[in-house]
């Protein structure tokens, strides 16, 4: 299957970030708007120096947040970073995304954080009705294009991330940073359900990234648990940059759905305890708990593979333990410009590196919609995913 008959299929997007999957052209039409500093107004020079092929650190990688973060403080630029996201990834084949971003980041004395959640589905929804309203779609022939949206908990933060983290950690600032950093996520995860319900916006999941070693995912238990009780779907991202307890904590201390990421799931050597054999035994047990489970992986092969420096090659990989245990699976870009890629690009690597059969191939990208935090009813779910079903087997007919 090549890059071209990729495109054609269905596909989902499910780990996505919103401010790292700007158009190069849109950040540097906003930087001179808001009159923002880059260290180049041209996309080549941008992309020489900020957003490259390779990145020495996941440090240089998450450099060009800072920029991103930047342009994206008012309803207008959100809405239409959004929107643009959602039209870029339609135009390659995707049906269902779920951008992820860290509302809090956004909030400032002109954006409240309902202020922002509403900036970022006005876009996503004049993208889908936009969408929707073609006519293969409107006849029932296609899948329509849906959303769900997922707010971001940062496990680690200072008081120059935004005014809002200022604002808390200034109120507070006799108190331990953990305590601080529950409390920022527990208040996250109050605003996405009161928002949800209140004004309809498919805000479907909570989830939680940032720096793992030294920042456990257990603090924001309170958070979680408060997402959990109001069925409001729950990722993490672990097992990127620490080792399977990660992912193990994530499980059981905030009842992840979903893993982000989750690289170093098979990384017996990241595991405290005295021998080799009781380690490994671990890793197995994880990865049998997570099959049994089908928690479902979100795999960025391109962001891995630059901020990793374990990863030197794709084959290296651990999709291929991933696809050989059967676990499940979905390809996601994580970030579109950050790492420059597409889902279409993610799927023609996997397939390149791994020989991934027509078959399994299908069961993979099928596991995206089925795995997804989709706003609609069980029922709803289940009857668009087998409209997606029946086009994806259409075009892959049409593409044998």
């Amino acid at each position: 299957m090549d890059k071209a008959g990729i495109r054609k299929l269905p596909k989902t997007d499910l780990h996505v970030h919103l401010d790292g999957s700007l158009r190069l052209s849109t950040l540097i039409e906003l930087a001179r708007k808001y009159k923002i500093s880059l260290p180049s107004y041209t996309q080549e020079g941008l992309s020489r120096m900020v957003f490259k092929e390779n990145y020495a650190s996941l440090a240089e990688y998450l450099k060009g947040f800072a920029f991103t973060a930047a342009v994206m403080q008012t309803k207008e630029s959100l809405e239409r970073v959004a929107y643009e996201l959602a039209m870029d990834s339609f135009d390659e084949g995707i049906r269902y995304i779920e951008p992820r971003f860290a509302p809090q980041l956004h909030v400032n004395p002109d954006l409240t954080i309902e202020g922002v959640m509403k900036a970022v589905a006005s876009g996503l929804e004049r993208a889908k009705k936009e969408i929707n309203s073609k006519k293969a779609i409107k006849d029932g022939k296609e899948p329509s294009f849906e959303y769900g949206i997922i707010g971001i908990a940062l496990r680690m933060f200072n008081e120059h991330f935004s005014s809002y983290y200022k604002t808390l950690m200034s109120a507070h600032r006799f108190a331990p940073f953990e305590e601080i950093s529950a409390l920022a996520s527990l208040d996250l995860a109050r605003a996405l359900v009161t928002i949800r319900d209140k004004t309809g916006i498919p805000i479907t999941g909570i989830d939680l990234a940032g720096e793992e070693e030294g920042y456990p995912a257990e603090t924001h238990y309170e958070a979680y648990r408060y997402a959990h009780k109001n069925f409001m779907h729950k990722t993490v991202h672990a097992g990127e940059a620490f080792g399977p307890p990660s992912i193990f904590q994530a499980i059981t201390d905030t009842y992840a759905d979903r893993i982000g990421h989750g690289v170093n799931i098979f990384r017996h050597d990241l595991i405290n305890l005295p021998t080799e054999a009781e380690r490994k035994h671990y890793t197995e047990g994880l990865a049998q708990f997570i099959a049994e489970r089908r928690i479902t992986i979100e795999v960025c092969l391109t962001s891995n593979l630059q901020t990793n420096p374990e990863i030197r090659t794709l084959k290296d990989h651990p999709f291929r333990k991933m696809f050989d245990a059967k676990l499940s699976t979905t390809f996601c870009t994580d970030n579109r410009l950050v790492s420059n890629t597409t889902v279409t690009d993610e799927i023609l690597k996997a397939v390149e590196a791994f020989k991934i059969p027509p078959e399994r191939l299908r069961d993979i990208i099928i596991y995206g919609f089925k795995r997804s935090f989709h706003p609609g009813s069980y029922l709803e779910k289940r009857k668009y995913v087998r409209k997606v079903i029946d086009y994806y087997d259409t075009v892959a007919n049409e593409l044998a």
